[in-house]
């Protein structure tokens, strides 16, 4: 029997001195920490770590590095794209109870945040105050996971993603050493952008430990607004003459027939029918927000449009996009027993209706269940592939779909992921996408920063 001491276990031992019980190796939450909500097989982690301040990450993160120990940055486990499975174990690194607003300026609308706040708690800290953080990835992640892993969603449109809201960085590093990067000026012309670089890097050149964030004001009025088509592609028609036309709509989202009849039947939305259906949100004045919704209303009838509804109350407007939310849930409770690959292809606005209707197309034509949920506004969209997981190849059948989604995506000129990351999932479709000189450079800010391979190991390369 072999007894040698593993690098590992010093790293706990010594990180027990200052962590205590909160250092663990209980199977339990080993598990819970094997994986986020994909489909690859969990992998546990040596032990679990639940930090509480930035010292205590770059104390444990600098044990790590002296043991050659993996460090897998963990938020709230909601990554579609096995970003926090521990493939090559050691410590994952809890993050959730780094949940404090740190800072609010509300003159200069900016906040500095831990990065296990949630962008719902971040809302509701601000609501008083007349401002919100607009980036709504749909889920309740952490806003360190969302940085990680460059997050968009439904609001990204009008606001942007979390690239164009994030001001500056604090970020412990692999040897433990502590960075900051930009700050609190909307612009500046000094040295190389470090806050893009760690933002989408997916925990594999730092961990973040404090973000700022920009804000907005919260809109003098909002109005949603439900138009149902006959067909997909007179949906998409429509969403591409409203962004090119230029109208300043907040959220434009999309789904499908199949999708909007698990909506209906998942999050009981009485009154609609089965049918593709865009929801649609516009901010601004109580004048401007009523010429976008006729303007946008106008273009929709035009491409078969119909029964365009509008929903002013708060209420309602919060029933509708709950049930936007909620579609990850709908689409899986559509086919009871089976579980969802989730695709997240982006391509430009013009050749969406192209890679839309061909991807869904294809899928009737092999056999495949699929319902499509999209931030179309910015050419987005997710085509969950659903599968029976006692089905041997129903899984392999699943990804076979992923990759002809992806490589019409591709050939459209669009990329591989528009916001959920490479992680485990896309690690092949980054090198085709980018291609061997591009991957060598990425290859090499990894080396460079991180040059004992600790941080999320096996995360978007595949050696």
């Amino acid at each position: 029997m072999n007894t040698t001491p593993r690098p590992v276990d010093a790293v706990i031992a010594a990180a027990r001195e200052f962590l205590g019980d909160r250092l663990t190796t209980n199977a339990t939450v080993r598990e819970q920490h094997s994986r986020g909500e994909d489909s690859s097989t969990p992998t546990l982690p040596d032990a679990v770590a639940f930090v509480e301040s930035t010292a205590e990450v770059a104390r444990l993160v600098a044990l790590c590095h002296r043991h050659e120990v993996p460090v897998v940055p963990f938020g709230a486990g909601t990554s579609l794209e096995g970003h926090v499975n521990p493939v090559r174990k050691g410590i994952s690194l809890d993050l959730s109870r780094m949940a404090r607003v740190l800072e609010v300026n509300a003159e200069d609308m900016d906040c500095v945040v831990e990065p296990g706040v949630t962008r719902q708690q971040l809302n509701d800290h601000l609501r008083d105050q007349g401002m919100f953080f607009p980036v709504d990835p749909g889920s309740h992640c952490t806003l360190g996971g969302m940085v990680a892993t460059r997050a968009s969603g439904t609001n990204a449109v009008r606001y942007g993603t979390i690239r164009e809201n994030t001001l500056g960085l604090e970020v412990v590093l692999a040897d433990g050493r502590l960075i900051e990067t930009g700050g609190r000026t909307r612009k500046a012309a000094n040295g190389y952008d470090l806050t893009r670089l760690f933002i989408g890097s997916e925990g594999t050149l730092g961990v973040v430990t404090k973000i700022r964030l920009r804000l907005h004001g919260i809109p003098e009025a909002m109005s949603a607004a439900v138009v149902q088509f006959e067909t997909l592609a007179g949906a998409v028609q429509s969403v591409i003459e409203t962004m090119q036309m230029g109208i300043p709509v907040a959220r434009i989202e999309l789904l499908d027939d199949d999708m909007m009849a698990a909506a209906i039947a998942y999050s009981k939305l009485e009154g609609y029918a089965p049918k593709t259906t865009l929801m649609l949100e516009f901010h601004g004045s109580e004048a401007g927000v009523k010429e976008q919704a006729e303007a946008v209303e106008a273009i929709t009838a035009g491409h078969g449009g119909s029964g365009f509804r509008w929903a002013t109350d708060a209420g309602e407007r919060a029933r509708l996009w709950k049930a936007r939310h909620d579609s990850y849930w709908a689409g899986v409770a559509w086919k009871p027993g089976h579980k969802a690959l989730t695709t997240d292809v982006c391509v430009p606005i013009s050749r969406l209706a192209e890679a839309l209707v061909a991807a869904k197309e294809e899928a009737r034509a092999l056999g495949h269940a699929t319902c499509i949920v999209g931030h179309v506004g910015d050419g987005n969209f997710h085509q969950m592939v659903l599968y029976d997981p006692t089905d041997p190849k129903g899984l392999e059948r699943a990804w076979d779909m992923d990759r002809r989604i992806v490589e019409r995506g591709l050939a459209l000129g669009g990329t591989c992921s528009g916001e959920h990351g490479i992680g485990l999932g896309k690690r092949e479709f980054l090198e085709r996408e980018h291609g061997a000189e591009a991957l060598a450079v990425m290859r090499s800010l990894k080396q460079t920063l991180d040059p004992k391979g600790i941080m999320n190991p096996g995360k978007m390369f595949r050696n």
